[in-house]
């Protein structure tokens, strides 16, 4: 039967600030004035949330007399019309998309949430994440509206053995959505990064939950840099880009219609993986690998070892070939690096 996925916009700890930014949402100049009359709130009210919204990383410019101004249009998220832009095989197989104004982590807060009927996904989408979560405990650094940041629960009859692949599946997702939007030049980094010119555009962070045999489940967080602006870029350690330096013209896809293309591709992928395996992808996975043909160092538990990335085997583990021969590193056990 085709369904409908359910969506709710989850009540905001500040409803000012989103409508503060709805206001301001087409990047034109808006006074001082003209915000306090349309949100019902003084002067020094709209001052106050103002550098509240600039403390979330937020560029809103303002001088006396001149008004506010947002440096680019704002597309806020929209549940409904993310649910509306889903393919038809997404809508049905999507129960529910949601949207929250604030969380600790996507990932985390579905995890935390009761299962939706086994036979069906959930989505989690975030303005503002304040305790977003990498690969090996690192921090996901994001700034409101700067980040697409998502997560979808998707459930599996098989057992957790079989999901290895899963995040080097869900980054070739993002390539390919990408890839419709007109933005190439992406590649996949494994096992979770995605890149562009060397610089990590994105991440991915999959947790799997459930029996070893099954059935089980996974939450597969996405982050996209959208555009980073110069607080945020202070505090990322390691060398980022974004879709705003890439994208033909600078222009940045809309976020509900990126999100939307992103859950649609996903749900068509995680169908064929739980079908047919990781290795009905690993053609694809050569097309985009990052580090095929470059050398790399793994830094495991039993030392440094090093040698030249030459691609991965039909479950998804680096096959590298080092002086003593070829070695795999299978996901989440080390971290690599290019040299």
């Amino acid at each position: 039967m085709f369904t409908h996925p359910t969506t709710q916009t989850i009540l905001q700890p500040d409803k000012i600030q989103r409508a503060l930014i709805e206001a301001l949402a087409t990047g034109a100049v808006v006074s001082g004035n003209d915000l306090s009359y349309q949100l019902g709130i003084s002067r020094a009210a709209i001052w106050k949330r103002i550098m509240s919204l600039r403390a979330l990383g937020l560029e809103v410019s303002g001088n006396a007399g001149g008004g506010y101004q947002l440096p680019f249009p704002y597309n806020t998220l929209d549940a409904d019309v993310i649910a509306s832009k889903l393919s038809a095989q997404a809508r049905e197989l999507i129960a529910d998309v949601d949207v929250a104004w604030q969380v600790d982590s996507t990932n985390s807060a579905l995890m935390r949430r009761a299962p939706v009927d086994h036979r069906f996904g959930s989505a989690l989408l975030v303005e503002i994440q304040t305790a977003g979560r990498g690969r090996r405990g690192r921090v996901w650094q994001s700034a409101i509206g700067g980040s697409l940041v998502l997560s979808l629960r998707w459930n599996f009859d098989r057992g957790m053995s079989a999901l290895a692949g899963l995040s080097l599946v869900a980054g070739l997702s993002v390539v390919a959505v990408l890839r419709d939007f007109g933005i190439d030049g992406v590649g996949l980094k494994w096992p979770n990064d995605l890149v562009a010119d060397r610089r990590k555009l994105a991440g991915i962070l999959v947790e799997i939950g459930g029996e070893a045999q099954g059935p089980c489940h996974a939450v597969i967080g996405i982050g996209i840099n959208m555009r980073i602006d110069p607080a945020t870029a202070a505090g990322i350690d390691q060398p980022w880009i974004d879709l705003h330096s890439i994208a033909p013209g600078g222009l940045v896809p809309n976020r509900n219609w990126l999100a939307a293309a992103l859950l649609s591709q996903l749900a068509q992928s995680l169908i064929q993986f739980d079908i047919e395996g990781f290795a009905s992808f690993t053609d694809e996975q050569a097309r985009y690998d990052a580090l095929l043909g470059k050398r790399v160092c793994v830094d495991a538990n039993s030392g440094l070892r090093c040698g030249i990335a030459i691609g991965v085997d039909p479950r998804g583990a680096l096959r590298v070939r080092g002086d003593d021969g070829e070695f795999l590193v299978e996901t989440g056990e080390v971290s690599v690096r290019a040299e």
